[in-house]
């Protein structure tokens, strides 16, 4: 089984880490979906990262939708979402506002990052600045609420490497001491072995 693309991706490093945790070997491929464009085409013509090969030769693409087929192969101890509805309900609401920040995060990135000065959209900037912040406002507010997990599960992963993404990315934007809550959960996963065996990098 192998796992295309790179770790500074929180999409591949979330895949990464939770594929730990669920106890699923696998070998990195650290193709950069820019860097690497031709050799990840040569795999997956649609270059998307994460890509995920299994080993019957079926290729997985989407960090949800990768999770969702592991969460149905893995045992009641390694299962990182709850079986009961209304858990998994606020669980996947939950999951629903990490991953839209995780989004605004990754098109703010870009719009400064990619696209020339000049090019620049100004409102466009405003509105995903703005989406973003909405975001990681709904996010700390849910998990203020949400009494503490006794192990990992898919919202400290997921919290925890969208979290270290945008602090190492864009901290002036979006302002620790705003989330002391995401902050918490985020700064204790980054202490358990499974995140710093696929350190985002």
């Amino acid at each position: 089984m192998k796992l295309i693309g790179m770790m500074d991706s929180p999409y591949v490093r979330r895949i990464a880490v939770s594929l730990e945790l669920y106890g699923i070997e696998f070998e990195s491929m650290p193709l950069s979906v820019f860097r690497s464009f031709d050799a990840f085409a040569r795999i997956n013509p649609v270059v998307k990262a994460p890509t995920l090969l299994l080993n019957n030769g079926v290729q997985l693409m989407e960090s949800t939708l990768i999770l969702y087929y592991f969460e149905t192969l893995a045992g009641t101890e390694q299962k990182l979402f709850p079986a009961e509805p209304e858990a998994l309900a606020h669980d996947l609401r939950l999951l629903g506002v990490v991953l839209a920040a995780c989004e605004k995060a990754v098109q703010h990135i870009y719009e400064h990052n990619l696209r020339p000065e000049e090019k620049q959209h100004q409102p466009w900037v405003a509105r995903v600045t703005q989406q973003l912040l909405a975001a990681c406002q709904e996010w700390e507010a849910l998990l203020a609420d949400r009494p503490a997990a006794q192990r990992p599960d898919q919202v400290s992963v997921t919290s925890a490497v969208v979290w270290t993404f945008i602090q190492s990315m864009i901290p002036h934007v979006v302002l620790a001491g705003d989330f002391k809550h995401i902050a918490l959960l985020a700064d204790f996963c980054e202490t358990l072995p499974a995140f710093k065996k696929y350190p985002l990098c």
